[in-house]
């Protein structure tokens, strides 16, 4: 569970009238003031500023060639390769914005190199292979004929292999956004941003957008050749743009806003005379419209992500992107849409598992959080350790130590670009590896690469890191990291925190507000979604229920639907919060943070919940003769007046309302406060086995008492194994898919075996659904296990009304 977050307000700096004013002219229906607090906040404070940052027609875009030297030397040797009829290989990388950079560059220098024969792409396996080029690809490359290769999103620090690659009649161009090495590589051309001042308008472009950069400087070197405009390349630089989350500033901004368009204007077409069908179709499989950069954040970035992170394989999503076939694209988009809901179902699962390890640290004495497990797939760590990282406000390192293919390369991290460490060789069994997050301005590519000596490889940025290691080595780098993050921090704590922007109310929240937040669109780093905090509200008709994937299939991942109310409005307000249980929402008054949304799918305005917590409920927080005591982890004793103590975890409210409504029923019969009936939760944390555990241990009774016709009751079985009794239910249910028969006898059951392989699919679908059931069960448990008692005594007070 999450500690306790932090919540901090923008300071609010009143804009001047003239600005207000200037700003309303995009606000008709509105005053403009919330907009305008926004942007002044954000450092956009005159009209010129005001102008382009809103309307992208009056940007005045950078000339490819503001690249200087390099771009020229990148054209002169492409132009070489189209005189000579050369052939060229793209190297792209697994990532949204590799992908999506790759297929810039298949479409845009495929107007002037025949695709296939002239022009061939080469994606590495996310599970097999590390970011960057490698010698293995090179020469599969060389055995092709191929003189060229073009790096999109990767390359830049890939020195050996770039000389490698030179040594077989190779020239290499790269185009690359990453981390540049001391000297300049031995290449055709390095086309770089961060070459660039960084104040300089193109100095945050992603590996998609400084593709089409180097296909803008061809068209414009060799007009009259391409078929179709330049400008079609834009909706796929918006998808890489926003799903790389790079600052949306400068020229980003720019082609965000006209890529967006053009992907709105293309999804509206029919199918079949769409450009980009198979992108059309991936919007309607996450029932989106491309007209919301959260389409792209939220839709097509993670479906694209997530093929890598499952398949390994990524190079089909380019075909994906760029294919006209209607019928292949919705193969493929189909496939990628499968992928996801199996990534959400991982990413489900070890979250639960790291939320267990999670128990057993006491955060209080550590600043960087290092978990491994040999079970957790390698490609959903860097997802999961971004979200214990915000919720814990500590950086996190996820570990695999599953055996696996390749060479034990980072493989779980889109942003880590991997560097070896000269003091391991990449025969050296076991290794882990895993993905690194940040938080709180932690510079953890630093942190890290401080530990160089203890890595076999690493890579990455201040906010993302990809690495592996010796398993041997785990403990020494777990304690050497957060001995050099503490003494960094000196007395400074780490606390998870939410910021919001604007206070408002439910009355506040609908078409209006939603259209002058929309001026600040698209949102990006430096320039986030607007965070509203939203005081003394509360939620009523919440309902929760598992995501089905387009087939139909429930995926194991979370969604509550609720309204919202408070008493600026008799009207409620609809709202919903990703991969959270309805029993998490506080009963009675709260504060919250979320933003605010258009739901192109439903057609309805809607608030996407970030951050709740109770408002303080006076009557029953006071010190005197306080009603419910939290006694949860703790020795305890009689009281003045016995409290009624509950010690079994419970895995609903419902289990917890009975109490509490016995308790107040036991108030209510006597007279006076000072006999009010206490409550004493005193629960302790749940020390769960794994579910593949549970079901091992049994089905070894199941055996046993078949094999020694020995009978046994309900609560021993339920006590042997800790479970409830709605848990065990479905576990019976698995066993006689076994050949188990469970009889009652008396008050005791009798369990007997005849091994049956008749109904084996059967049998792995009823194991499947137990394991659910129990993971479910420890989910639930490990929120009651720490669920604050404001939320309780909250719930109290309602019930008592």
């Amino acid at each position: 569970m999450p500690e306790q977050q932090q919540w901090t307000i923008t300071a609010t700096e009143q804009p001047p009238e003239w600005f207000i004013q200037a700003v309303k002219q995009y606000t008709p229906v509105s005053s403009g003031l919330y907009a305008a607090q926004l942007l002044w906040q954000r450092g956009i404070k005159d009209n010129q500023q005001l102008t382009a940052f809103i309307n992208y027609k009056a940007y005045q875009p950078a000339s490819p060639f503001e690249f200087g030297q390099e771009m020229h030397l990148a054209i002169a040797r492409l132009q070489q390769a189209y005189n000579t009829k050369e052939k060229i290989a793209i190297w792209g990388d697994f990532d949204a914005d590799g992908i999506t950079a790759t297929s810039v560059l298949w479409d845009g220098l495929g107007q002037f190199f025949a695709q296939s024969t002239q022009l061939i792409y080469y994606i590495p396996n996310r599970l097999k292979e590390s970011h960057g080029l490698n010698n293995q690809g090179i020469d599969n490359l060389a055995k092709q004929g191929c003189k060229l290769i073009v790096t999109c999103d990767t390359g830049s620090t890939n020195i050996e292999e770039i000389i490698y690659a030179k040594q077989l009649g190779i020239d290499v161009i790269v185009t690359d956004h990453h981390t540049l090495p001391t000297e300049r590589p031995p290449v055709a051309a390095i086309i770089n941003p961060r070459y660039l001042p960084k104040e300089h308008q193109l100095f945050n472009l992603s590996g998609v957008a400084v593709a089409y950069k180097l296909v803008e400087a061809l068209y414009q070197s060799l007009p009259n050749v391409a078929k179709y405009p330049l400008e079609d390349l834009l909706d796929l630089v918006a998808v890489g743009l926003i799903a790389d989350l790079v600052q949306l500033s400068g020229d980003c901004r720019y082609l965000a806003q006209m890529g967006i368009q053009r992907l709105q204007e293309d999804f509206k077409q029919p199918a079949a005379a769409r450009r980009r069908p198979g992108v059309g179709r991936l919007l309607e499989l996450c029932q989106k419209s491309g007209d919301r950069p959260t389409d792209i954040s939220f839709g097509l970035g993670p479906r694209i992500n997530a093929v890598s992170r499952i398949q390994g394989d990524a190079s089909f999503c380019v075909e994906l992107l760029t294919s006209r076939d209607v019928k292949r694209c919705n193969e493929l988009a189909e496939i990628t849409e499968l992928a996801n809901a199996r990534r959400k179902s991982l990413q489900k699962d070890v979250q639960a598992q790291v939320a267990q390890k999670l128990t057993q640290l006491d955060l209080s004495t550590t600043s960087v959080i290092v978990l491994e497990d040999a079970q957790w797939p390698a490609g959903v760590l860097g997802l999961v350790a971004g979200q214990v990282a915000q919720e814990t406000g500590r950086p996190t390192i996820l570990l695999s130590t599953e055996k696996v293919g390749g060479d034990g390369g980072d493989g779980g991290d889109e942003e880590g670009r991997i560097s070896p460490s000269s003091s391991s060789s990449p025969s050296s069994p076991p290794l882990a590896r895993g993905s690194a997050r940040s938080v709180n301005s932690v510079d953890l590519y630093q942190l890290v690469k401080d530990q160089a000596h203890l890595l076999h490889r690493f890579g990455g940025h201040p906010f993302a890191a990809g690495l592996s290691l010796l398993v041997e080595n785990i403990p020494l780098f777990t304690a050497a990291i957060n001995q050099q993050l503490r003494q960094s921090l000196g007395s400074t704590t780490l606390t998870p925190t939410v910021q919001a922007d604007l206070t408002v109310t439910v009355a506040d929240l609908g078409k209006e507000l939603f259209l002058e937040l929309k001026l600040l669109e698209p949102c990006g780093m430096g320039n986030p979604v607007p965070k509203l905090l939203i005081k003394n509200c509360w939620f009523e008709n919440s309902w929760h229920r598992n995501q089905q994937d387009w087939q139909g299939k429930k995926v194991q991942y979370i969604k509550t639907e609720f309204d919202i109310r408070d008493d600026s409005s008799r009207s409620v307000f609809p709202g919903l919060w990703w991969g959270h249980y309805k029993d998490e929402l506080p009963i009675g008054k709260c504060d919250c943070i979320a933003e605010l949304d258009y739901n192109t799918f439903k057609k309805r305005y809607e608030i996407r919940l970030i951050a709740v917590r109770s408002a303080a409920n006076s009557a029953l927080t006071t010190q005197h003769s306080p009603f419910i005591l939290d006694l949860r982890n703790q020795e305890h004793s009689a009281t003045q007046h016995s409290p009624l103590i509950i010690e079994d975890c419970p895995t609903n409210w419902d289990d917890l309302r009975t109490w509490l409504r016995r308790c107040l029923a036991i108030s209510r019969s006597t007279s006076g406060l000072d006999n009010q009936q206490q409550l004493a939760i005193a629960w302790s944390k749940p020390n769960h086995q794994p579910p593949n555990q549970i079901w091992l241990t049994l089905v070894g009774i199941a055996k046993y008492l078949s094999r020694t016709n020995q009978l046994v009751t309900r609560g021993q079985l339920l006590e042997k194994i800790g479970i409830s009794n709605q848990t065990l239910l479905v576990g019976i249910k698995a066993l006689q898919y076994l050949g188990f028969t469970v009889q009652r006898q008396d008050r005791c059951l009798q369990i007997t075996w005849h091994p049956s392989d008749s109904a084996e699919n059967l049998a792995d679908e009823a194991v499947a659904r137990f394991l659910a059931a129990v993971r479910e069960e420890q989910f639930q448990q490990q929120y009651f296990a720490e669920v604050p008692l404001s939320t309780i005594i909250a719930i109290a007070s309602y019930d008592s009304k």
